[in-house]
C-alpha cells in the first residue's frame, strides 16, 4: 500500500474519532429552555425565570451551570427545591427545572443587559433585560420650614414631604434619635405611624411634632428625623429655638413667711428670689404694700439678672408704726420682671414695747396704792 493511500486512511480514522468524541460532550446532549428570553422591567424589579436542563443522552448527565455577563451590581441566584445550586444533575431523557432570580439595581440606566445561562461550559442560553426607565437609589426628604421658634410648653409641628425616586414601591421606616425627654412623633395620612408606604416616584407629606422637655434651657436645639429602607435613606434636620418659659419665685430661705415686730422698732427679713424658668431673668425689681404708718426698704431694690435655675437673697428691713396696736399685721412683698411675677404676704404680729409695759405696770401699782392708802386712811371714819 502507499504511502499517500496509508495517509488517507489515518486522516479518516482520525475524523472519525474526533467525531465520536464530540457526540458524547454535552454539548450535544444538554439543552438549555425557559419561555421568557427578553424582558422589560423598571429599576429595583425581581424577575424569576424558571430554566428547564433537558438531557437528551442516553445516560445521566451531571453539569455545572452559572450566570456570565451581569456586573457585580446586580444580584442573582440559581434555585432548585429551596437551595441554591451552582451543579445539576439530569437523567437520561428528563429534564431538571431551577429558578433564577436576578433582581435590577436601583441604580442604574435605561437600556438592555445582556447576559447568558452557561451549563457544563459549553450549552449556553442568552437572555436579555430591558430596563425600561433610569432608576436611582436616591430618597429626598425637605421640608418647606425646617426651622421653628417658640417657648418649652410650645408643640413645635414641621409639615414635610417625603418622596421615593426608586423604581418601586417602598416602605421607609421613620425614626428619630434625640436626648431623653424629647418627644418626636410621625404622622403621615393625618395618623401615628413609625413607617409609611410610597410608590415609585411619588411623594407623601409627613406631618412631624416635636415637643421639648419643660424643664430644657433657651437655646437653639436640632431635631434629626430620618426614613429608611434596607436599599436607600435620608436624613432630615429640623431646628427648634427654645426661647424659654420665664418663671419666678418668691419666699424666705426657710419658707415661713411669720414673724413678731414692736411697735416702732424694725425688723430685717431675709427674702429668696428663684429664676425657676428656663431663661434667665432681667431687671428684677422688689417693692410692697405696707399698713398705714409702716416704712419697708430693701437691700438691694432691684438685681440687675438672675440665670435661669439659680436664686439670690435681698433683705427687707420692715419699720412697724410707733403707734401700732397690738395684733396682727400683712406686709406684702412683690418681685417682678417684665415678663413675670410673684408675690407672697407676710404676717407681723406687734407686740408693745417692754418700757411700755414696765410703765404701764408701775402705774398700775401706783394707783392700787394709792386707793389703798385712802382706803386706811378714810376708812375708819
Amino acid at each position: 500500500m502507499s504511502d499517500h493511500h496509508l495517509s488517507i486512511k489515518t486522516g479518516l480514522l482520525f475524523l472519525i474519532i474526533l467525531l465520536g468524541s464530540l457526540a458524547e460532550t454535552p454539548a450535544k446532549t444538554l439543552e438549555l429552555y425557559t419561555p421568557f428570553t427578553k424582558i422589560s422591567v423598571p429599576p429595583g424589579e425581581t424577575v424569576n425565570y424558571p430554566i428547564d436542563i433537558i438531557n437528551h443522552d442516553s445516560i445521566t448527565r451531571n453539569c455545572t451551570i452559572y450566570v456570565s455577563g451581569l456586573s457585580s451590581k446586580w444580584e442573582y441566584s440559581l434555585r432548585a427545591d429551596g437551595w441554591n445550586i451552582n451543579e445539576v444533575a439530569v437523567l437520561p431523557g428528563e429534564k431538571k427545572t431551577i429558578t433564577l432570580q436576578v433582581v435590577v439595581p436601583f441604580e442604574i440606566n435605561k437600556g438592555n443587559y445582556n447576559f447568558r445561562i452557561i451549563a457544563g461550559n459549553l450549552t449556553v442560553m442568552p437572555l436579555s433585560i430591558n430596563v425600561s426607565q433610569k432608576g436611582t437609589l436616591r430618597t429626598e426628604f425637605t421640608s418647606d420650614q425646617v426651622n421653628m421658634q417658640g417657648h418649652t410648653a410650645s408643640t413645635f409641628t414641621f409639615r414635610t414631604q417625603l418622596k421615593n425616586f426608586t423604581g418601586e414601591k417602598q416602605s421607609f421606616a421613620l425614626s428619630s434619635v434625640v436626648p431623653q425627654g424629647w418627644s418626636v412623633i410621625f404622622k403621615p395620612n393625618y395618623q401615628q405611624a413609625t413607617s409609611v408606604e410610597i410608590e415609585p416616584n411619588q411623594s407623601k407629606e409627613i406631618s412631624i411634632e416635636v415637643k421639648p422637655p419643660h424643664t430644657i434651657k433657651a437655646g437653639k436645639y436640632t431635631i434629626p428625623v430620618s426614613a429608611s429602607t434596607g436599599s436607600t435613606s435620608a436624613l432630615l434636620n429640623l431646628e427648634v429655638d427654645i426661647t424659654g418659659n420665664y418663671s419666678i419665685e418668691l419666699t424666705t430661705p426657710t419658707g415661713l413667711l411669720s414673724s413678731s415686730i414692736i411697735a416702732g422698732k424694725q425688723k430685717k427679713i431675709d427674702l429668696t428670689i428663684r429664676n425657676s424658668g428656663s431663661t434667665d431673668l432681667h431687671d428684677i425689681q422688689v417693692n410692697s404694700s405696707k399698713p398705714q404708718g409702716w416704712e419697708v426698704s430693701f437691700e438691694p431694690d432691684s438685681i440687675p439678672i438672675i440665670p435661669a435655675g439659680e436664686a439670690m437673697t435681698i433683705v427687707a428691713t420692715v419699720k412697724a408704726y410707733e403707734k401700732a396696736i397690738p395684733g396682727d399685721y400683712t406686709i406684702g412683698f412683690n418681685a417682678q420682671t417684665p415678663e413675670t411675677k410673684s408675690n407672697i404676704s407676710y404676717r407681723l404680729s406687734v407686740k408693745t414695747s417692754l418700757l411700755w409695759g414696765w410703765l404701764g405696770i408701775i402705774i398700775l401699782l401706783g394707783t392700787t396704792g394709792g386707793i389703798i392708802f385712802l382706803f386706811r386712811k378714810y376708812g375708819r371714819r
